[in-house]
């Protein structure tokens, strides 16, 4: 019975996140003003204006570049709300008649699919014909940390000795002689008075101090076997309208200066690439007519335990960056990251690849959304 609870609780998680990306649920309020007395057809105004407001917040807690976008369709979305809006559940009403004011709140399942299809038609890349669109390609890593090189504080020490003395010396002397004549003799006599008064000082004193110095450490990493991310990042790009071409099918058409093996050499120790790997992925897309390049890489951590469920949870953080290569130099048009995605799962292999599949989606959507902003084609 433990096992099959197991099962569906990992079922249920990954229903759960595949239903998000088609369904969201978002809420929204309004507040109208009447006239004399609340009717049925303000009541209804309040219902569709708060319907309204759900949507525009869903786009603006998605971010700038969505919010843009949402822009360029929001009137055809408002004027066909049913057709975007699966449902609404009234939340909560006020009537304030003191104000002729009148308060709802409402919940609302977003139809993203139909919302995503609709801002595809109305960009830029969606509007030109498929022979005039521009090539891109992908290289994107997954990886997970294989050693850490750690350094000890550099440590330099200085004592600086600075030393005071100072002393005085009196002296006196007081000498007297007499002389005495007698019968036959004479006695002399000598009486010496000396004084000496001395006194001397020291003063010493001593500062320490120092300084630390404390390299980065150095980590390594080891690349994970992800076949899936293709297959993520080649449909998202591929269903918002742009021509995707696979880095491997581009490497043959670079003469020899794409290499996807030297890409993997330089995030295997960094998290970018090399002065030397750029310059050569440049000019062998440039050999191929390729003029857009997409690079990132999306990091596995340590598995824990996810407190609602009790499944395993891999957490993922994805960067990634899209480059112009049609100027001299090449130039960022978008990039997405850090960002931190859970995956869950009954054992950790699951956990990751979920964890995985939901990093590549959201940052391959995000980078979709800000290069539509640009007008990539």
């Amino acid at each position: 019975m433990q096992v099959i609870r197991t099962l569906l609780l990992a079922l249920l998680a990954f229903s759960a996140q595949f239903a998000l990306a088609q369904v969201e649920n978002a809420k929204g309020s309004a507040t109208i003003t009447y006239a004399k007395k609340l009717t049925a057809d303000e009541k209804a105004r309040a219902f569709r204006e708060a319907q309204v407001k759900a949507v525009e917040r869903y786009y603006a807690e998605s971010g700038d570049s969505e919010s843009a976008n949402f822009d360029n369709v929001r009137d055809k979305v408002l004027e066909n709300l049913d057709k975007f809006v699966l449902g609404a559940t009234l939340i909560s009403e006020e009537d304030m008649p003191d104000r002729k004011q009148y308060n709802v709140v409402v919940r609302i399942e977003l139809n993203v699919a139909r919302l995503r299809n609709t801002l595809k038609a109305n960009s830029a890349v969606g509007s030109t014909a498929a022979a005039n669109k521009s090539p891109l390609t992908f290289v994107f890593m997954a990886r997970q940390v294989a050693s850490v090189k750690a350094y000890d504080a550099r440590v330099v020490q200085r004592a600086e000795v600075r030393g005071e003395a100072s002393g005085s010396l009196q002296a006196r002397e007081k000498t007297a002689e007499s002389e005495r004549v007698g019968r036959g003799s004479v006695k002399t006599s000598t009486a010496v008075d000396r004084s000496v008064n001395a006194s001397a000082s020291r003063s010493l004193t001593t500062e320490t101090g120092g300084s630390s110095t404390q390299k980065s450490d150095d980590t390594t990493w080891r690349l994970i076997p992800a076949q899936s991310l293709n297959s993520q990042f080649t449909g998202v790009f591929a269903k918002a309208g742009f021509d995707v071409v696979e880095a491997a099918y581009v490497e043959p058409q670079s003469n020899g200066l794409l290499s996807v093996k030297s890409i993997e050499r330089d995030y295997e120790t960094g998290n970018d690439l090399s002065p030397e790997t750029l310059r050569n992925t440049t000019q062998g897309l440039k050999n191929a007519q390729i003029p857009y390049l997409a690079l990132g890489t999306l990091d596995v951590g340590t598995k824990d335990t996810d407190p609602g469920t009790g499944l395993v949870r891999v957490y993922v953080t994805v960067t990634g960056k899209i480059l112009d290569l049609n100027s001299r130099f090449p130039r960022v048009v978008s990039s997405v990251g850090p960002v931190q995605f859970a995956g869950t799962g009954p054992t950790e292999s699951v956990a990751q690849t979920n964890a995985l599949k939901l990093a590549a989606d959201n940052a391959a959507r995000d980078l979709v959304s800000q290069i539509n902003n640009v007008g990539v084609r």
